[in-house]
């Protein structure tokens, strides 16, 4: 935030001296300052005033006008003001883990050729962030510089607005306080908390797993070559003879072409799928759990994608292909910072099912099926009937590898188990296994990395439904 010289710098902006209306509107909004302390001794010479004037007590009446002009000489005094301050906010880091903290320094400035009063320095920050930050500047000189600082923390992801900065101003007597606020804000994002994993291979994994370095050459022999024209310092011994001759121009032969790992992050945020809420809820522990997982799928080299039980995709950075992000390097890092921008303010949809996650997987842009047929899909799913387990068990067929973590919410929101419930679970977890997932139970407690390394010790179509071995 930089804010310049703000209209709440002084009593009054600069400039506007020569607006009566202004000038006569800002004196009115000025005395609505007066603290209690001020309309006391307002209310009091009143009163004193019509006293002596009734009893016709001179000596009365100038004590009465002296304690009823006193707040009015300090409301004026402080409209009059014509001192400017700019001020400036830098947080650090914009973007923190749920649980971590973030420094906050502000800085002011007295640009204006006056020493300043004191000054009561207030920043508005949301109340899950903390209580809000005060502090007390005293005689800032010509030129001067103040600075300060102080910390933000929220176990909720979430995005929220920092400011505007708010300035008050006080009379050394305490009867006014006037409230000045700058225009600028910004914002802090919370992100989900992500656990590091283990480099385990998943089951029905394609090949080159974690290092992104398969890849396929465009040429196989001198028949099945795919040349094109020679550019501006191409290696000459790349250079394709028989397609010189045939196209009578320089050609040369293609370089390879890396064909990276492909992964689906799919999280259930249907309303109905999940019970309970706050920090310790099954929802907040498949975000988690999502969040993690698509910070070390990226890390390893794979192209990964968002995708919610709504069908909307998050494809992260720029220079993947086919809705997915790209890897390695700044690319990785930008996927990573939008998609964990986006999983920040995720909230529950009101969709009742699956279906349009299936339709997104099936038009997937070669992810899943088709001529990809690599795409490893790995889904967060919360409580699943007959029908959405059915339509779960499909989205199997288009993947090469699926693993399912199935959360049952009641268990989360400590209900009390029902003699029906564990024989269910059993059974979405069974029906998942035979479409071919790798499914596990996620009970209450337990730490997803272990979770994430039972995965990858299971065969496909296995699991377990306690969540550990």
């Amino acid at each position: 935030m930089n804010a310049g010289a703000p209209r709440g710098a002084g009593g009054r902006p600069d400039g506007d001296g020569t607006d009566r209306g202004h000038d006569a509107g800002g004196l009115r909004a000025s005395l609505s300052g007066l603290t209690t302390r001020g309309r006391s001794f307002l209310a009091a010479g009143t009163a004193a005033a019509a006293c002596a004037y009734v009893l016709g007590q001179g000596e009365l009446l100038r004590v009465g006008l002296l304690l009823a002009l006193l707040p009015l000489i300090c409301v004026y005094a402080l409209h009059r003001t014509r001192y400017r301050v700019s001020g400036s906010r830098r947080l650090t880091p914009g973007r923190v883990s749920a649980g971590s903290e973030a420094r906050v320094q502000l800085r002011m400035d007295n640009v204006s050729r006056l020493p300043t009063g004191l000054l009561m320095l207030q920043d508005r920050v949301p109340y899950v962030l903390g209580p809000r930050p005060r502090f007390v500047l005293d005689r800032v000189e010509p030129g001067g510089r103040r600075e300060v600082s102080y910390r933000v923390r929220s176990d909720l992801r979430g995005r929220y607005p920092l400011g505007p900065l708010q300035l008050r101003l006080t009379d050394p007597f305490g009867l006014v306080e006037l409230t000045r606020s700058f225009s600028a804000y910004d914002t802090l994002t919370v992100v989900p908390r992500t656990e590091p994993l283990p480099p385990v291979r998943l089951a029905g994994e394609s090949s080159g797993y974690g290092d992104g370095s398969r890849r396929s050459l465009a040429l196989a022999g001198d028949d099945d070559v795919i040349p094109r024209g020679y550019r501006r310092g191409d290696d000459l011994r790349r250079v394709h003879w028989r397609s010189t001759a045939r196209y009578g121009e320089l050609m040369v032969r293609r370089e390879e072409q890396p064909q990276r790992s492909r992964a689906t992050v799919l999280l259930d945020t249907r309303r109905l799928a999940f019970e309970g809420a706050g920090p310790d809820s099954a929802f907040e522990w498949a975000v988690s759990g999502a969040a993690s997982t698509l910070v070390h799928l990226l890390e390893q080299g794979f192209a990964v994608r968002l995708l919610t039980d709504t069908g909307d995709s998050v494809p992260g950075g720029a220079g993947g292909s086919d809705n997915y992000s790209s890897s390695g390097g700044h690319d990785s890092a930008a996927a990573a910072g939008l998609m964990m921008d986006t999983l920040a303010v995720v909230g529950h949809s009101d969709g009742a099912g699956l279906s349009r996650a299936y339709d997104a997987v099936r038009g997937g842009g070669g992810g899943f099926g088709g001529a990809g047929g690599d795409g490893l899909l790995i889904a967060f799913f919360g409580d699943l009937d007959d029908v959405q387990t059915e339509l779960a068990a499909k989205l199997r067929q288009r993947a090469a590898g699926a693993v399912a973590f199935v959360l049952d919410s009641a268990a989360w929101a400590g209900q009390p188990a029902r003699a029906q419930d564990v024989p269910a679970l059993e059974e979405r977890l069974r029906r998942l296994r035979d479409a071919g997932w790798t499914a596990l139970a996620a009970p209450p407690g337990v730490a997803f990395g272990e979770l994430w390394r039972q995965a990858g010790t299971a065969p496909i179509g296995t699991g377990t439904t306690g969540g550990l071995r």
